[in-house]
């Protein structure tokens, strides 16, 4: 026996972050949520599942167009040609929605209760489905509690739309905890709201599926549904689906190596290839470019991020106009510090001079005083961090005049030291 679990499909739902792209499809944008839906129902037909279950959030919100509510019924009239039922729960996007309210639905597809928790059975393959749908959008109630007892020696599945205990991303609607889930027990509780994939398995299987279609850099990544399959009432295997056809990504490009601007679109172009040769290449791509790490080029990135950004849609263009999009550039990356290795290497051999004289010195007090000064400026260039840890070296700071050539001879071993510790 297999089952397909979804959960939050939000159908038209905008995809939100390319407008300003000059290039971009907004007709195939706007139709992504119903591809990767479509895509989900051929793969029901050919996996010829049993039935399909949808944890809440079919529609997103209240929409007037009933376009979006004519698909689904198309969508479910394929899988009623293939006897193939269907069970919702309504979530709180549902619960807003006019097309819910009003919308007659194929015989195939059967609606839990929004009153109290209703269960289907299904006769043949000994499954007892048990859920309860939002009525209104704000239900901060714990509908959990409330589900029916377990049908003994059938497999049980709960249908709900929660925000399960820890998860602080998403409103606190039906909100409920793992021991409650397991103190039912069903064998698996089909969960939705969450759009991040998540699954516990165990006696009581729990499982989030994640949304179908990403639909901003927030929900990056593969975008799933899960195949159940079962063999004599036990799970053998949950396989992810996935159906998305719009991919968001957020693609780091270290520009630590760069020594010129022409280098960091270097190392851009570089990342765009390979995430191109990683991706299926049925995949369109949204990404967002993001420039880490510490680099002399920093700046230059900084005092024209109008062009940087062109620089980067041109980099995307020249790739794949069709597939590739660019959401945003962000820049993160940092200057170099001005302290480096050739910092140290200088103020290594300052020091060599300084001894030198040191031990020429004589009771010249012209030269004295020229020497006591340049003792004093290298003294205020040695970090904080370093005098902090050198209380013998605070002590010269704070008087540098008191015997000044032994006081040099002497102390240079220990300035150079830190210097290397630093």
């Amino acid at each position: 026996m297999k089952f397909i679990h979804t959960a939050d499909i939000h159908l038209d739902s905008p995809l939100r972050g390319l407008s300003a792209y000059p290039n971009a499809p907004f007709e195939r944008l706007r139709l992504a949520t119903r591809h990767a839906f479509e895509r989900l129902i051929d793969v029901a037909l050919e996996e010829k599942v049993d039935f399909m279950v949808i944890a809440g959030d079919l529609y997103d919100g209240n929409w007037d167009q009933f376009n979006t509510g004519l698909f689904f019924v198309r969508q479910m009239g394929r899988l009623k040609a293939a006897n193939i039922p269907v069970y919702v729960v309504l979530g709180n996007h549902d619960a807003q929605s006019r097309m819910t309210r009003s919308l007659h639905l194929p015989d195939n597809v059967k609606v839990f209760d929004s009153k109290k928790a209703q269960t289907f059975l299904l006769d043949d393959l000994q499954v007892a489905l048990h859920g309860h749908s939002f009525k209104v959008a704000a239900t901060v109630e714990n509908l959990a509690v409330n589900y029916p007892a377990v049908k003994e020696s059938w497999f049980n599945i709960g249908v709900l739309h929660t925000a399960l205990e820890g998860e602080s991303r998403h409103a606190r609607y039906a909100p409920c905890s793992i021991a409650e889930l397991e103190a039912k027990g069903y064998q698996y509780w089909a969960l939705g709201h969450v759009h991040e994939q998540w699954i516990r398995r165990g006696q009581t299987t729990i499982a989030y599926p994640g949304n179908l279609q990403g639909r901003h850099i927030g929900e990056a990544g593969a975008r799933t549904a899960l195949l159940v399959t079962l063999q004599e009432n036990v799970i053998k295997e949950i396989a992810q689906l996935e159906v998305d056809v719009l991919r968001w990504h957020e693609l780091n490009v270290d520009i630590t190596s760069a020594q010129t601007y022409a280098d960091a679109l270097t190392l851009l172009g570089e990342e765009l290839d390979r995430l191109l040769a990683d991706a299926p290449p049925d995949r369109s791509l949204a990404v967002r470019v993001v420039f880490i790490g510490q680099s002399s080029v920093h700046g230059a990135l900084v005092s024209n991020l109008n062009q940087l950004r062109q620089e980067v849609l041109a980099q995307a263009l020249q790739r794949d106009a069709d597939r590739l999009w660019i959401e945003k550039v962000v820049l993160e990356s940092q200057p170099v510090p001005r302290r480096t290795v050739d910092d140290g290497l200088s103020l290594k051999s300052a020091l060599a001079d300084l001894e030198a004289l040191a031990k020429l010195a004589t009771e010249d007090t012209e030269f004295l005083a020229a020497l006591g000064a340049d003792w004093a400026a290298l003294l205020t260039t040695i970090p904080s961090e370093v005098l902090d840890s050198n209380p013998d070296l605070s002590a010269l700071k704070q008087d540098s005049s008191n015997g000044l050539s032994a006081q040099i001879i002497a102390a240079i071993p220990l300035v150079m030291a830190s210097v290397e510790r630093a």
